[in-house]
């Protein structure tokens, strides 16, 4: 069995629609961390039923998301991620495509909120450290469209010494946990008003 892919580049309209369901890409999230998992295992993981999670596998397998990892059989069979991010065109070709994408990165960003919001419920649990180390906040900067590409790199290529340890168990150091860096930065000086 071969390692996931670094990234998939989602560009059809219907596989993004197929997959810009939140048990889908949560399903996606665990298997890039967790590594094969029975669709079962994965309920239990994600408070879900094993039905439900064998029926969204089989449906991000219809478009290249999951594959099976090998051995077992019926729900007992491992599923994979066959990559370890996922990207879609940030100017979609077609106004169909141009929908798909713009509801596929709101269920993504209602993903973010939703990690953000069980971190802030979770916290006063954590250990102090972790809780001076998590960060929620932001800048505001002014930058012209090529300013802003390369912070976006910049902010990448920081994160990038740390991304084997997600795929290589071997080279996380003891205490380590999954942390999600969110990479976002976007125009905000069109406000959305009320009629």
């Amino acid at each position: 069995m071969t390692e996931p892919a670094e990234s998939i580049e989602l560009t059809d309209p219907r596989a993004l629609r197929a997959i810009a369901h939140p048990l889908r890409m949560r399903l996606i999230g665990l298997l890039r961390l967790e590594g094969p998992l029975t669709a079962t295992r994965a309920g239990q993981l994600l408070g879900e039923s094993s039905g439900s999670c064998s029926f969204h596998l089989r449906q991000l397998a219809k478009y290249g998301m999951v594959e099976e990892a090998g051995g077992g059989q019926g729900r007992e069979k491992p599923w994979r991620a066959t990559a370890m991010s996922t990207s879609w065109p940030a100017i979609p070709d077609t106004p169909e495509a141009t929908a798909a994408a713009q509801l596929f990165s709101t269920v993504v960003a209602d993903r973010y909120l939703e990690l953000i919001r069980t971190w802030i419920a979770v916290s006063p649990d954590e250990p102090d450290e972790w809780r001076e180390a998590a960060a929620i906040g932001d800048s505001i900067i002014y930058a012209t469209p090529d300013e802003l590409a390369e912070l976006m790199r910049r902010m990448v290529a920081l994160v990038e010494p740390y991304s084997e340890r997600v795929t290589r168990r071997e080279t996380r150091p003891p205490g380590a946990r999954p942390i999600s860096v969110l990479h976002v930065a976007v125009p905000n000086d069109r406000r959305h008003t009320d009629a």
